[in-house]
């Protein structure tokens, strides 16, 4: 395989669409460097696993000697991302959009390569814009046009609100592609109306049009809703290594192959021998470790991976835990979590709450082996862990999410 196709192969994986890919292989033949952008809203201070998939695709063209280019959309945070949302989404104020910024300053580091990405912020170019030019730019696309978005006409089908503000928002985004003379625009599989534009936007203003490349939106650890914050289904790069590791090991053993596919920078046909391994017979836990201890080391080091992975079986093997429990999936009843007095009875490990306070308080609750002291101790969403009432009852529960989208 040559440079060309080897570097095609790369960047095409785990995308879900490449727009056009006879486009992309004509700019990769030519041999030149191309601007390969990807936006993020500062909506947000913390930055999670989900994020990263486009970071990663972003990597893999710096790699080869492309220019990344991670632009904050710090503008365009302000107006507010009207994507995938059932109703007007309120705007950030100047404060919250500056302060999440700076934060993914510090964070997008730890994938890329500081000396080699230019990073930028929208307002540069969108400050200066007056009112004129801004409504000039807002004459190059129709009304027509942007209903032809799924959430837009789903909307006005409906009769729910649509702010004339929501309209330029992917207008701006489009702008963006034209300020940076972009090549190739990286975004979810959310964002193609919006990448689209870019490419419309900049043939009017006689540029070549970017290629889009849209990659699948990764799931939380529930492993059926997107992984988000405000969810609680997500792991933050920025986690404790322990709380990473552990996060990872409790993702369904169906997740962890998609985890693989669109975090992992292992090779696909090694991937792929380790699920077959798995289909006759290997134990999946052993794989989630390579996985857990990758993700880990990625964010933090080899040294600190390598000690998550040591507490977390020695959470097992201290109290001399069964290791053939049956997994119980419990959904927890509150957004923070699950109470754990609650927890224990429902998991029939006591009659009844006020028996799992008295046991808590008796010292004869563990969780992972560690005595439990806090009656009010609540079990976040998405982790699994086993629990001990006494000396002899056990139980090993997975806490389930609420549905917080409805």
């Amino acid at each position: 395989m040559n440079e060309p196709q080897a570097a095609l192969a790369e960047f095409k994986r785990g995308t879900e669409e490449v727009l056009l890919e006879k486009e992309l292989r004509e700019r990769l033949d030519s041999g030149g460097s191309l601007k390969v952008k990807a936006g993020f809203d500062p909506t947000a201070p913390d930055l999670h696993l989900g994020h990263t998939v486009l970071l990663n695709k972003l990597k893999h063209f710096q790699d080869r000697g492309h220019e990344a280019i991670f632009l904050i959309g710090d503008f365009t945070a302000m107006i507010g991302d009207p994507s995938g949302k059932s109703q007007t989404r309120p705007p950030l104020t100047r404060d919250e959009v500056i302060e999440n910024a700076r934060t993914y300053e510090e964070q997008i580091f730890k994938i890329l390569d500081p000396e080699k990405t230019l990073l930028v912020f929208n307002s540069s170019w969108m400050s200066g814009m007056d009112a004129a030019e801004l409504i000039q730019l807002a004459g190059k696309y129709t009304v027509a046009r942007m209903l032809e978005r799924d959430d837009f006409s789903k909307r006005y089908r409906s009769g729910q609100s649509i702010a004339i503000h929501e309209f330029l928002y992917p207008l701006i985004q489009g702008y963006d592609s034209v300020a940076l003379k972009a090549d190739v625009e990286l975004g979810g599989t959310d964002q193609k109306f919006n990448l689209l534009v870019g490419r419309h936007l900049q043939e009017i203003y006689g540029q070549k049009p970017q290629v889009v490349i849209t990659l699948p939106i990764l799931e939380g650890l529930d492993g059926v809703q997107k992984m988000s914050k405000s969810l609680g289904n997500y792991i933050g790069i920025n986690e404790p290594p322990d709380e990473m590791f552990g996060k990872l090991m409790s993702i369904s053993d169906e997740l962890m192959w998609r985890y693989f596919e669109l975090l992992s920078f292992r090779p696909l046909e090694e991937i792929g021998a380790w699920q077959k391994a798995c289909e006759t017979g290997a134990n999946p836990r052993d794989y989630k470790v390579r996985l857990a201890l990758e993700i880990v080391t990625r964010f933090h080091d080899q040294a600190a991976a390598q000690k998550a992975l040591e507490n977390f079986e020695s959470r097992f093997k201290r109290g001399l835990l069964p290791e053939d429990l049956e997994l119980q999936r419990l959904p927890a009843p509150d957004p923070k979590g699950y109470p754990i007095g609650r927890l224990l009875k429902d998991a029939g490990l006591v009659k009844s709450t006020s028996e799992a306070l008295r046991m808590i308080k008796q010292g004869a609750v563990r969780i992972d082996g560690e005595r439990v002291s806090d009656p009010g101790r609540m079990i976040p969403a998405g982790e699994t862990h086993v629990f001990q009432v006494g000396k002899r009852r056990f139980a090993k529960i997975e806490v389930g999410f609420m549905n917080l989208a409805e």
